[in-house]
């Protein structure tokens, strides 16, 4: 008897420098490397929409087919104005999961600065404002049938590692949340992504190992009656 074909789909939304790109190329890597199938699409935003920065992936036991979708299985929301912008891929029985931490987001306009390049290398004037600076976490959405999952990522990752490891915390609570990939192929993505970084500083591996169990732990406990 054949095996029952699934999808998940998947948005991640965040500001330019919360690392929004990297957990959509772990998680389309760690899918590739458990034998699924994978599908990652960035959106960098544009001048008049400032630096939101938006990840689109997909994730199957079979042949994905479209390459754009219009509801998602799971949206990850990494900071107050990325509210808005994915709330049209909610459904009921959409997974809402959002940073709770009351730890202001970066904002960075494109006209600021390249929102790519800001994604991949955070310049050191910015630094502070990853993870520092206090502020208000996410505030979903009303309505009924959506499955909300807080977690305080960016204040966990300040609190006990290091600000910039919070995006790490995410990709592993949408790991458990998605249920169909496991840890240790998200490992082996981190490996593939960050080898150079890892061969250089070792004690990166296990600060973003820990950070992967810190997003299991505590989507555990938030999804806890």
């Amino acid at each position: 008897m054949a095996a029952e074909l699934w999808k998940k789909k998947i948005v991640i939304a965040g500001e330019g420098g919360q690392g929004v790109q990297v957990i959509g190329e772990l998680l389309a890597e760690a899918a590739y490397r458990s034998g699924q199938q994978a599908l990652y699409i960035p959106n960098f935003g544009v001048e008049q929409r400032g630096g939101v920065s938006i990840a689109f992936v997909q994730i199957a036991n079979g042949e994905i087919g479209f390459p754009k979708f219009q509801k998602a299985d799971l949206v990850a929301v990494l900071s107050p104005r990325s509210v808005e912008r994915t709330r049209g891929y909610l459904k009921p029985g959409t997974i809402y999961l959002y940073d709770e931490s009351a730890i202001k987001a970066p904002e960075i306009d494109d006209r600021t600065i390249g929102i790519q390049g800001w994604e991949t290398v955070a310049p050191e004037a910015f630094a502070r404002m990853v993870g520092t600076e206090e502020g208000t976490g996410v505030r979903p959405p009303g309505g009924a049938g959506l499955i909300r999952r807080g977690i305080p990522a960016a204040q966990l990752a300040k609190d006990k590692l290091n600000p910039r490891v919070a995006n790490v915390i995410i990709c592993g609570a949408i790991a458990v949340l998605l249920g169909v990939l496991p840890l240790e192929q998200v490992k082996a993505a981190l490996e593939e992504k960050f080898a150079d970084k890892f061969r250089q500083r070792p004690e990166l591996r296990e600060m973003n190992y820990q950070a992967l169990e810190m997003g299991r732990k505590a989507v555990q406990e938030a999804a806890a009656p």
